[in-house]
C-alpha cells in the first residue's frame, strides 16, 4: 500500500482498531467466493449420488455455509456484523472432486467479501468432515474471491 493508501484497519500510531464505516454510503453490495475440494473418484461419486455414510452431505454443506456467512462477524475479529439479505451456496462436481460457490448479497455500509470467503471456508471444512472417513487425503482449496460490487470501489474481477 501506497502512503496516499493506508492501512485501513491501523491507525497512525499503528494500533490495529475496527474500521468506522457510519460514514460511508449505504449500497447494495454482492460478493462471490469458491472453494475447491480434491476428492477421490470413488468419494466424489458417492457424495453426488448422495450414498455417504453420514447421510446428505450436499444439504450439510449448503447449511454449513450459509450459517458461516452469517457468523463471520463472530470469526473475524474486525469485520461488522452486517445484515445479510441474502446466501447461496452452490456444490458441483468437478473432474478432481467439488467446487463450492456462495454469492452474499448486504445493502450496508461495507462489502461482504469477508462473508462469501467464510461461507466457502466453512462449507468446504463440513464437506471434509461428511467424507473424512472414506477419504482422509482430500484437500481444501484454493479458497478465493471471484467478484464483488457495490459501495466506492465499484465492481471487482481478477
Amino acid at each position: 500500500m501506497s502512503a496516499e493508501q493506508p492501512f485501513t484497519h491501523l491507525t497512525s500510531a499503528g494500533d490495529v482498531h475496527m474500521v468506522d464505516v457510519s460514514g460511508k454510503e449505504v449500497t447494495t453490495r454482492e460478493a462471490v467466493a469458491r472453494a475447491g475440494i480434491t476428492l477421490s473418484a470413488a468419494v466424489r461419486e458417492a457424495l453426488f449420488s448422495g450414498d455417504l455414510p453420514k447421510g446428505d452431505a450436499l444439504a450439510a454443506v449448503r447449511l454449513a455455509g450459509i450459517t458461516g456467512a452469517k457468523r463471520t462477524s463472530d470469526l473475524i475479529p474486525l469485520c461488522h456484523p452486517l445484515p445479510i439479505d441474502g446466501v447461496t451456496v452452490e456444490v458441483e462436481s468437478t473432474e478432481g472432486g467439488a467446487r463450492i460457490t456462495a454469492s452474499v448479497v448486504t445493502t450496508g455500509r461495507t462489502g461482504v467479501e469477508m462473508e462469501a470467503m467464510t461461507a466457502v471456508s466453512v462449507a468446504a471444512l463440513t464437506l471434509y468432515d461428511m467424507v473424512k472417513g472414506l477419504d482422509r487425503g482430500a484437500v481444501i482449496g484454493p479458497i478465493e474471491l471471484v467478484r464483488k460490487s457495490g459501495g466506492r470501489t465499484g465492481t471487482w474481477e481478477p
